[in-house]
C-alpha cells in the first residue's frame, strides 16, 4: 500500500466505543451505525467505526439509513451542505 493513505497515527485512533452507540438491541442501533461510520470516514477513522458498529464499510444493511443521511444533506441550501459528508456517503452505498 502507498504510504499516502498509511496513517503514521494509526495507534492514536479512537478506541471502539467512543461514537455514543445506543446498545446493539436497540431499535436505532443501525442508524446510529450508519452514522457512526460515515462521521469516521470523514476523519479517516472509518477502521475504529467499523470495530465499535460491527458493520464493515458498504454493508448493504446500513443503505437504507446512509441513503437518508445522504437525501437530508443534500436537501440542505448548497451553502450549509458538508461536501465530504456527501462523498463518503456516496461512496459507502458504491463500496456496497
Amino acid at each position: 500500500m502507498s504510504r499516502a493513505f498509511v496513517r503514521d497515527d494509526a495507534e492514536d485512533d479512537e478506541p471502539p466505543g467512543r461514537f455514543g452507540l445506543p446498545p446493539r438491541d436497540d431499535p436505532s442501533y443501525e442508524t446510529a451505525a450508519a452514522l457512526a461510520l460515515l462521521e469516521a470516514a470523514c476523519a479517516g477513522r472509518t477502521h475504529s467505526a467499523e470495530e465499535a458498529t460491527g458493520y464493515r464499510w458498504g454493508d448493504p444493511q446500513l443503505f437504507e439509513y446512509v441513503r437518508r443521511f445522504l437525501r437530508k444533506e443534500e436537501e440542505l441550501p448548497e451553502s450549509e451542505q458538508n461536501p465530504r459528508f456527501i462523498q463518503v456517503a456516496r461512496r459507502f452505498l458504491r463500496a456496497g
